[in-house]
């Protein structure tokens, strides 16, 4: 989302996002001398909470919603999208509506930020601010359609309960130039396809190093285990598994990021996965280890194995970790330590080629 920022140093009202490496910003207006007060800072926080509920209707699509009939939950987050045809007459209103109850957060917040506008009742400043509303929104509109680039680049560091099959392909033709990933897979892709990409190679890498060591696919999923994440590897395990059983890379990945959307949400959803780690939390406090000293209320229950405030991002980060481990297994199994550097490349090209190769053949199970 973007977020604004009054600067005080040269009076002017400032949009920053994020672009996946680094920070975007613009100067929204200039401040007159008597406009630099806590109006508004204000009308910052409120634009910044404008942009937040908005881009929601991005990340948490009304399509992605179990249920769509009246007053379901895919009903209201189509009111929130509609909505969006309300934020510009809002905000240039020349009069405040009379106090009355408002349906949807997307017309609550622009509610606010005309208040504040129509307070500071300075047209110049209400054009610039219209001006600058209009090109998040259509910023949003621009990453619903797939198309990252300029101001929608900020989708980049947003998890989506839903992932463009444009976005999917393009994330898997960067895993295909580069399948250890690249800057680009960073920041010009959106973070939940990007991960579907990566699980579908990640799997590929998998495979070919069990094959080329020996190891079983878990064994080499464990290979992992020295990042400093230990719930990387129940993703890993998780993933490698149900693909192993021919599900698609989409089936596996959305659940993860949905639920840990949810948590995030202050939701759980799935009975049946709480239940399973509550059991493992109980089979641990049961075993015959008292010298660990777990109890009750001295073990942490993790909700989910991702980072609940950016999910597909970090499932992103664990997959291209996987498959580097994968690499360094393959040519710790292959190679001597004093090998050369040609010696070295030309191992990494043949783990390479045969990652690539093992992607092709399971092309179609992508989407």
């Amino acid at each position: 989302m973007t977020r604004y920022a009054i600067d005080r140093a040269h009076n002017t009202l400032l949009a920053q996002w994020s672009t996946g490496i680094g920070d975007s910003a613009t100067v929204v207006a200039r401040l007159t001398h008597d406009q630099l007060h806590q109006n508004t800072r204000l009308l910052a926080a409120e634009l910044t909470r404008l942009s937040h509920v908005c881009w929601r209707s991005y990340t948490h699509p009304a399509s992605a919603a179990d249920r769509h009939g009246p007053h379901s939950l895919g009903w209201q987050r189509r009111q929130e999208r509609d909505a969006f045809a309300k934020i510009l007459p809002t905000l240039i209103a020349t009069t405040r509506p009379a106090h009355q109850p408002i349906s949807t957060k997307v017309e609550q917040a622009a509610q606010a930020v005309g208040r504040i506008l129509h307070l500071l009742n300075a047209s110049q400043l209400t054009t610039h601010v219209t001006t600058d509303v209009a090109a998040e929104l259509a910023a949003i509109e621009q990453a619903e359609r797939g198309d990252l680039s300029e101001r929608a680049q900020q989708a980049v560091a947003l998890s989506r309960e839903d992932a463009s099959p444009l976005q999917i392909s393009q994330a898997d033709s960067l895993l295909h130039d580069n399948p250890f990933g690249s800057q680009a897979l960073f920041t010009e892709v959106d973070p939940t396809a990007a991960a579907i990409a990566a699980a579908h190679w990640f799997y590929a890498a998998v495979t070919v190093t069990a094959q080329h060591t020996g190891m079983h696919p878990t064994q080499v999923v464990a290979g992992a285990e020295q990042y400093d994440k230990p719930l990387a590897i129940e993703s890993l395990i998780d993933i490698v598994t149900a693909i192993a059983t021919g599900a698609r890379a989409r089936h596996v990945i959305m659940p993860l990021i949905r639920n840990a959307l949810h948590v995030a949400d202050g939701h759980l959803r799935g009975i049946l996965e709480v239940q399973r780690r509550i059991a493992a939390v109980q089979e641990l406090i049961h075993a015959d280890h008292p010298e660990l000293g777990f109890g009750p209320d001295t073990v942490h229950l993790p909700l989910t194995s991702l980072d609940p405030g950016r999910p597909a991002p970090d499932l992103l980060d664990n997959l291209l970790h996987g498959i580097n481990t994968c690499w360094h297994l393959y040519q710790h199994h292959t190679n001597p330590q004093n090998a050369g550097a040609a010696r070295q490349e030309q191992l990494r090209q043949a783990f390479l080629n045969a990652t690539r190769d093992e992607a092709a053949v399971r092309s179609e199970r992508l989407l």
